[in-house]
């Protein structure tokens, strides 16, 4: 076993319990911080909605889940589970090989109790402020406050594992003519039962897996659904599978009169606009002087989207990559942070890592990739959230 570090980890959901374990296994000395009461993250459902619907009001009450209540995995239950615990089906529990939320939510909890990890956390604790002390980038303050409490509590770490910031943030689109637009705006963060949309007719922008499970949902109940998409190969149509949903081709404008115009030249009028855009990475309480950013839906520079090259090894973010196989790449992220902490593994140095970073921003560049795709692990590249020489060693 190598050298023991003092680390805080940011958040239980499937980033930090994984981060949890693999510290714990590798002898570090891990606190996790918790604002729920709960360990899940994403996967706690919450039927509560914030007060704002599209979730740009920054004195909003922030509800951090996103579920609803219909919600299934969009991933078999196979590629859910860790390489040495699975996501098994239970007898008493959901037997889909795509479950529900319920489910994942059961086998969090349970991997957390097999693995003792409750003991490691502090729930219904807020991280506030996360700082260096004094510059060094082997010191970091952590200042957190509990649940009903307005008194900080202060504590020194070695190091700093961010497993939180992925979708409390609402990211929209723009709409040309919104606003001006009379109609209901809601973001997918805020959508948690198809009922409040009985006898409408919706627009759904986005054309990810949220905004057809979510459209597919609401056509239960709605009127008329209407998904919008970027590709410029769809045209105004109806889908076989249903009677009430039709694909478009992006917004033109939307009007006074309820209007909604496509871009495929064919317009509806519309009670809802329902946005499916994703989110923005945020962390407020993080602050690095500007070292490390999140604009644009990219957080950077980032080694490996892990370590930020200058704070490397003291600091880093677990979960960030998207389209990827995310508890197996979660977990390989957390082996590899958990060994270059205990002395096993050595990261390039800064400039190297910067290198690495400029390239990948280079290669984005070449291929026309705008800066908040960063994140999308290409599918023509072998590409895990670690380097391959570590992906291989383990």
């Amino acid at each position: 076993m190598g050298q023991s570090v003092k680390v805080a980890v940011i958040g239980a959901g499937v980033a930090g319990l994984s981060t949890a374990r693999e510290f714990q296994r590798e002898g570090h000395q891990v606190v996790v911080f918790e604002r729920n009461d709960g360990v899940g993250g994403v996967w706690l459902y919450d039927p509560k909605v914030e007060s704002d619907p599209i979730g740009i009001d920054p004195s909003r009450e922030i509800i951090n889940s996103s579920l609803y209540l219909n919600m299934r995995t969009n991933l078999p239950r196979q590629l859910m589970g860790f390489t040495d615990y699975p996501f098994v089906r239970r007898k008493s529990g959901d037997p889909r090989t795509f479950p529900g939320h319920e489910e994942v939510l059961w086998f969090l909890n349970k991997f957390a109790e097999d693995f003792g990890l409750a003991e490691l956390i502090r729930f219904n604790t807020e991280v506030v402020r996360v700082e260096r002390v004094d510059g060094k980038n082997e010191e970091w303050v952590v200042e957190s406050k509990t649940r009903g409490s307005d008194s900080l509590s202060r504590e020194v770490f070695q190091a700093i594992v961010v497993c939180v910031g992925h979708c409390t943030e609402p990211r929209l689109t723009e709409v040309p003519g919104i606003e001006n637009w009379p109609g209901y705006q809601i973001h997918s963060h805020n959508y948690r039962v198809p009922e409040p949309f009985r006898g409408q007719v919706v627009v759904v922008i986005g054309f990810g897996p949220s905004a057809i499970d979510i459209s597919r949902d609401i056509a239960e109940v709605a009127k008329e659904v209407h998904i919008v998409t970027r590709n410029p190969d769809v045209r105004a149509e109806k889908l076989e599978s249903h009677e009430n949903i039709w694909h478009h081709y992006m917004v033109e404008s939307v009007h006074e009169d309820h209007l909604v115009a496509f871009k495929d030249g064919s317009s509806i009028h519309a009670d809802v606009i329902f946005y499916c855009t994703g989110y923005n990475y945020h962390y407020p309480f993080l602050e690095t002087n500007g070292i490390v950013t999140a604009v644009d839906n990219c957080v950077g520079p980032l080694y490996k989207h892990v370590f930020p090259p200058a704070l490397a090894p003291w600091l880093s973010f677990i979960g960030i990559p998207q389209k990827s196989v995310v508890f197996h790449t979660i977990e390989l992220q957390s082996k590899w942070v958990a060994h270059v902490l205990s002395g096993k593994v050595l990261l390039p140095d800064e400039k190297e890592m910067m290198t690495d970073v400029e390239r990948y921003y280079q290669r984005m560049g070449e291929h026309g990739l705008p800066k908040h795709y960063t994140h999308d692990l290409p599918p023509n590249e072998i590409q895990f959230g670690v380097p391959l020489e570590y992906l291989f060693s383990v």
